[in-house]
């Protein structure tokens, strides 16, 4: 579904991604792991057209939404190409209410919603119940579950997620990991990015590690959960 092919991006001067190739297949989880600063965020925000590449090629099902001083697609164009993400942080409309946040993510479309509320409220049960209360009341696990929604609003076929588990309790860690394999389940292509490699790699069905820019590693979630050096670098335990 997604390519990305000797990907190269720089902020100001300072190189980011330094020429980094992945794909990710249709209906598949894959996991970007790494340290902060490891150009992580930087990849997913230069797929959604956030971030200008400096050179290399990003293809959607062989369409090319990205390639050095010949194509950009601006981020509209990609979202309605099927692509959405929940950036990191969550960037909710605080002062906006849950239901309104919703609709936002669904700014593009101009048909019903009533289904795909219905679908959402689902899935969240608990931004059903606070539909009518202000976005920036809600718990911060509530706040991400809220983000999740809104992305799947614009009924993605690849969803990428920007650290989703970040700042919650564990028990909530445990149901929005809970909540991503269901999504997979529904069909839905998903790209992670995830500081809780741990968590990540159980649902992932391939991972890369990347460090300073560079893709160091890249296996199956299973074979980097039993990696020695991911083990020590990641998962806080020692090699053997």
């Amino acid at each position: 579904m997604l390519k990305i092919e000797d990907l190269y991006v720089s902020y100001g001067g300072i190189q980011a991604v330094k020429g980094i190739s992945f794909e990710v297949q249709n209906n598949s989880i894959v996991t970007l792991i790494g340290a902060n600063g490891a150009g992580k965020s930087t990849t997913l925000r230069t797929i959604m057209g956030l971030v200008k590449l400096q050179s290399g090629k990003i293809s959607l099902n062989d369409e090319i939404l990205a390639e050095t001083d010949t194509k950009r697609l601006p981020t509209e164009e990609i979202v309605k190409k099927g692509v959405s993400l929940v950036p990191e942080g969550r960037r909710i409309f605080p002062n906006l209410t849950v239901l309104e946040n919703l609709k936002i993510g669904a700014y593009l479309r101009n048909d019903d919603l009533t289904e795909d509320l219905k679908h959402i409220h689902d899935l969240f049960p608990r931004l059903k119940e606070r539909s009518w209360q202000l976005a920036g009341t809600l718990s911060g696990g509530e706040q991400q579950m809220l983000a999740l929604g809104r992305a799947l609003m614009s009924k993605p076929k690849l969803l990428m997620m920007d650290e989703p588990s970040l700042g919650l309790a564990p028990l909530v860690v445990k149901s929005i990991f809970e909540i991503i394999k269901e999504i997979h389940k529904q069909g839905v292509t998903i790209l992670l990015v995830e500081q809780n490699a741990n968590q990540a790699l159980k649902i992932a069905d391939e991972g890369y590690v990347l460090e300073t820019g560079r893709i160091t590693m890249r296996g199956t979630g299973r074979e980097l959960l039993e990696n020695d050096a991911v083990k020590a670098a990641y998962l806080g335990k020692k090699k053997k």
